[in-house]
């Protein structure tokens, strides 16, 4: 019976097997899963990472590649070109990765790879600073040797040899200066400018050089000396030629128009906001934020002798003297112009411990200087935060402050000093450090992936700088200080009004008189710090923008999380987690904190 059974079974089984193969010859295959590509893309990101230093030396000094530290970057025509072919090279590389088969983190680096990429076309074969603007061989000459001896990265002796090196170079890239600049293509405002700023180079040798020739010995102390005398004299004669053949002959307008400005804006953004619905959205915040602002002003001044009317439907008129009235408070609250590197330090301190204490996020241990401005980068921005690179993170950040100039009257420098009040440089050190981008910044460098670290986005930096301002504020900083909320919503004026500037200026042609009027009528700013955004919003273009629709996008992100999470937001995790991502554009944070398709 035993082997019956087995026959029977048997029989059972061919005929089973038989009657399952003709099924599977009627239904077709089925597809093989698809082959993942993110090894190819870390390949091509690396290849970026280990590559894009050749072209950019200067720059790979502060991100902290130091393989190329002697060198300086060749814009002659032959290095351009070298460039250009190399981006397209990875360009076609990249169009070969299908994105939907890698992971969403590397979707994510992919954008920005392929962002910048373009955009480095673009620069290259359209936009083409290296014959309009003579600031960007000024900040290459400055940054060779600052990027090299601010941070600790080497043994000194090390890095003033580099910097011989580079400083030998000095001439070859002014001589290229001035091969490439074609002067009746460059603004006025940026010969004027680049006169100003060039002999900067001889100030950080006088500061980081000189002083420290002990260090070095025989040929290469000799070879040092030889090195700042050239580079000295090619100072002093790049200086001659400003002068003589650049101011003269400098005709170039300084607006760049609508089409230049939406597709640089494209590149600068990556963000989904076009120009149109930034000026929408920057119109309507201004006049919310001055409605709020006239009702802390009326608190402000209740009570007080001589105070204007504030009725509750106030007239413009009405309105603008109640806030006016409020401001000039905080003003009247200022430090001495030789202190103001001491005000904020003690400024930093109480943020950190406010930061702490109020458990709004976590607070890195990396170091932070407050430095004055090198001279060579004055005339830009009155504050500025200077991280150390992905590739040197730990190093120290530098909270860089523009100290009023000697030559400038009392007047002037009141006129500074009433816009930088004592609430004004906190709110400045929220941006600048904590929580803004000393910290956000610390952050991100430790962030795994390296590509996403060096090709991090402006509008997520600054935008994180301007919600840093409002998260401690709202917190109830200096005790609920009804000041310190009038003062913050005027900062927060300040980067609505920089969009409407940044298009205005490039696009409309707006005058300096209807800027002027926007930021002191309507933004309250005072004039020297307005006449200084006026020049401002002439050397840059898009970058303005990055400010007001870098908040807008992480207040928006904001919003939904807590709408997503009810009553167990947490702010303190929030926080954290947003700046987990290392710096990607806002919309690709939101992808990735809520499993979101990454859109391109």
């Amino acid at each position: 019976m035993l082997s019956i059974r087995r026959g029977i079974s048997a029989s059972i089984l061919l005929v089973s097997l038989a009657l399952l193969a003709a099924c599977q010859k009627e239904e077709p295959a089925a597809a093989p899963a698809p082959v993942s590509q993110d090894a190819d893309f870390q390949s091509l990101a690396d290849r970026y990472i280990d590559e894009f230093t050749r072209f950019s030396p200067v720059d790979g000094t502060r991100i902290g590649d130091h393989r190329r530290d002697r060198e300086i970057d060749d814009l002659t025509p032959t290095g351009v070109a070298a460039q250009l072919a190399w981006d397209n090279e990875l360009l076609a590389a990249l169009g070969k990765i299908d994105r939907a088969r890698i992971d969403r983190a590397n979707q994510v680096d992919a954008a920005l790879l392929d962002n910048a990429l373009r955009a480095d076309v673009w620069s290259i074969t359209e936009f083409k600073r290296r014959e309009w603007d003579p600031l960007l061989y000024n900040d290459l000459a400055g940054g060779a040797i600052y990027n090299l001896m601010a941070r600790e990265f080497a043994p000194l002796p090390d890095r003033l040899k580099a910097a011989s090196a580079r400083l030998h170079s000095l001439a070859k890239l002014y001589e290229t200066a001035r091969a490439n600049l074609i002067p009746g293509k460059v603004p006025q405002v940026y010969a004027e400018q680049v006169k100003n700023r060039n002999r900067g180079v001889e100030s950080l040798i006088d500061e980081f050089l000189k002083p420290k020739l002990a260090e070095l010995a025989g040929a290469d102390r000799d070879d040092l000396n030889a090195a700042i005398a050239e580079a000295t004299k090619a100072v002093e004669d790049h200086q001659h030629w400003i002068e003589t053949e650049l101011l003269p002959k400098a005709k170039g307008e300084f607006r760049v128009g609508a089409q230049t400005f939406d597709t640089q804006l494209a590149f600068t953004l990556q963000s989904k906001l076009d120009r149109a619905e930034i000026r929408k959205r920057a119109e309507s915040e201004l006049k919310r934020v001055r409605e709020e602002m006239y009702g802390i002003a009326r608190g402000v001044l209740a009570g007080k002798a001589k105070a204007p009317p504030a009725p509750d439907n106030p007239t413009p008129d009405e309105q603008q003297k109640v806030i006016v009235a409020g401001l000039e408070l905080a003003a009247a609250e200022r430090p001495p112009r030789d202190k103001l590197v001491e005000y904020a330090k003690d400024a930093l301190a109480q943020a950190s411990t406010f930061a702490k204490v109020q458990n709004l996020i976590t607070i890195p241990s990396d170091p932070i200087d407050i430095i004055l401005m090198p001279k060579f980068q004055r005339g830009f921005a009155v504050a500025y935060c200077d991280a150390p690179g992905p590739l040197d993170a730990g190093q120290k950040t530098f909270f860089a402050i523009s100290p009023i100039p000697d030559d400038w009257d009392q007047k002037r420098a009141e006129s500074f000093l009433r816009e930088y009040n004592t609430h004004a440089i906190q709110d400045v050190t929220f941006h600048e450090a904590i929580p803004g981008h000393y910290l956000q910044l610390a952050q991100s460098n430790r962030y795994p992936s390296k590509l996403r670290s060096i090709l991090g986005s402006g509008t997520f930096v600054e935008g994180w700088g301007v919600y840093a301002e409002r998260v401690m504020t709202d917190a109830g900083y200096l005790d609920n200080d009804p000041l310190m909320k009038l003062v913050n919503r005027k900062m927060y004026l300040r980067t609505i009004s920089n969009a409407l500037l940044d298009q205005g200026v490039h696009v409309d042609g707006m005058t300096r008189e209807q800027a002027m009027q926007l930021m002191t009528h309507d933004v309250f700013q005072e004039e020297r710090e307005a006449a200084g955004k006026w020049v401002r919003a002439q050397l840059s273009s898009t970058q303005l923008s990055t400010y007001f629709v870098g908040f807008q996008e992480h207040w928006d992100l904001r919003q939904e999380a807590e709408k997503r999470a009810g009553e167990t937001f947490n702010l303190k995790s929030y926080n954290d987690r947003v700046i987990s991502f290392g710096s990607p554009p806002v919309r690709f944070v939101r992808a990735l904190m809520f499993e979101l398709p990454v859109e391109p």
